[in-house]
Parts: C-alpha cells; structure tokens; sequence
C-alpha cells in the first residue's frame, strides 16, 4: 500500500503455533480432533493457509475475540473447518458457499459437530452479491462476526465478494478475513477495504504470506 493515505496499524507480532496434524485431513484445535474430507474438484474443498492462520489466531486469543453464543457468519467456508472451529468456541455458526461446495462442507460440519454440546451450525447457500436480501434479510440475520480467509485470489468475483462484505458487515460487526496475497489484485482489494471499513492488522505469517485483518463498518 506504498503511497495509500490508508495507513494499517498492526496490532501486535503474534506468531502462531503450529498445528497438531496427523495427515493433511486431521487438525487439532481447542482440545479436539478435528477430521476433514477434502476434495480436488472445486477450489472450496481444499484448506487453504488463511483458514489455519485464523483457526489458530481464534483459539489462541478467546479473551480478545470470545465467540461464546455469538451469531457467526463464513463467507467461502470451503471445507468448514474455520466453521468447525468457531463451533467448538461456542458460536451461533452460518456457514455458507456456494451450490457445488455445500455437499462436502455439510458432510464435514456434521461429522465433527454432531456429538458435541454445542449451538447447531447451520449451513446456507451464498453466492457473492446475488440474492442478499432475499436469502439474508438484515430484519432477521446480524452477525457478530463475519469470517472469510482466502476469499481472494485471481477470480473474476472481487466486486460482488466486497459488496458482500459490506452488506453484512454492520455497525457491531467485526469481520475478520485471512488471506494469502499473492497478486496485486490481492493488494487492490486490500486497499478497497481499508478505504470502506475501519482496518487493522492483527497478524502477519511470513512462512506463509497470510495477513489477518480486522475490519469494522464506519461511523456515519
């Protein structure tokens, strides 16, 4: 953001741990196993770094971030395991992808969710800017928070992706979005955020190019 009038404060260098894993499809996060099916025919079926950048971030910092009988809401929740994890933290969880994804991604939430004392997750449809206020009225869905970890990449849905945010993210809402950047199109839409929502960056994971970003709505 060389040049931007936009300047991110970096809240703290925190470095994760990492994660307990058995294969690529078994994680461990506050105290349970958490198993994943994968799937190479659809980019939202794979776990991508900015999912375990903020699993990891949520479980080490429940004091700053306590999604305990908060309304959560994932956009692009691909395998579901950020979804999975904000359940075990005790969250109202809506996961949400698109039509082709949603078969893997409740077959995951159920599987390791369903023996749990926890609030029932719920898992929707959402495609990008289509539909909002019909499949989302705001008289009946406000989220807490709003989670999202590498939604951007070299895909032609950036407009309709931040228009989602945008429509979701509320006063009161705390979005929190990981994101590999890899391209300047990342570094485009970064800056389109930092110039619509209040914008801070929590953490960085050079191993990984992750940044993890908070944003909240604007006072009018």
């Amino acid at each position: 953001l060389t040049g931007s009038p936009v300047t991110l404060k970096i809240l703290q260098n925190w470095v994760p741990r990492v994660s307990h894993y058995f294969d690529k499809e078994h994680y461990t996060y506050v105290g349970h196993q958490i198993v994943i099916q994968e799937s190479i025919e659809h980019f939202g079926a794979v776990v991508w770094p900015g999912a375990l950048a903020l699993s990891q971030y949520l479980e080490s910092n429940q004091e700053q971030f306590n999604l305990k009988d908060k309304k959560v809401l994932e956009i692009g929740a691909g395998t579901g395991l950020l979804s999975i994890v904000a359940c075990i933290l005790g969250a109202h969880v809506t996961a949400t992808d698109l039509p082709e994804v949603l078969e893997n991604l409740s077959y995951n939430i159920s599987r390791n969710t369903q023996n749990l004392n926890m609030h029932k997750p719920e898992v929707k449809k959402l495609v990008w800017g289509e539909g909002l206020n019909e499949d989302f009225p705001i008289s009946t869905y406000h989220f807490d928070f709003i989670l999202a970890t590498d939604v951007v990449y070299h895909h032609g849905a950036l407009d309709p992706l931040l228009a989602t945010m945008v429509y979701f993210c509320k006063p009161g809402t705390v979005l929190l979005w990981a994101n590999k950047f890899r391209f300047s199109t990342d570094y485009e839409f970064l800056e389109k955020v930092c110039n619509i929502f209040n914008t801070t960056i929590l953490a960085e994971f050079p191993e990984s190019n992750v940044k993890l970003l908070k944003a909240t709505a604007r006072k009018n």
